[in-house]
């Protein structure tokens, strides 16, 4: 998502990113946020993570960053904890699961 693809959007719309961060260029989407081209932006994810002191996100106003930690609600870590279990379980009983080029 580039500056010209940000002033195709409606000045009521909030950008959401959960994907990958160089999807978005960062300074067209803070220049939109500055300028009120947009009305808010919300990202899990940012070009360089751990997210860097000069990102231009970081003092953007509308803007949302969450530490790349959207996918883990609490019914999400309890069934990758169950699966992991089941894994590690079946593979002790000589009976694995989930093989990968098996």
């Amino acid at each position: 998502v580039n500056a010209r693809q940000l002033s195709r959007m409606q000045r009521h719309a909030l950008l959401v990113n959960t994907s990958r961060g160089g999807l978005v260029n960062e300074h067209d989407l803070a220049a939109a946020l500055c300028s009120g081209q947009i009305a808010g932006a919300a990202a899990d994810v940012v070009s360089r993570e751990p997210i860097v002191a000069d990102n231009p996100l970081l003092t953007a106003p509308h803007c949302l960053i969450t530490p790349h930690m959207a996918w883990s609600s609490l019914a999400a870590r309890q069934r990758l904890m169950q699966t992991t279990a089941e894994n590690v379980a079946a593979f002790l009983a000589g009976k694995p699961i989930n093989v990968v080029n098996g």
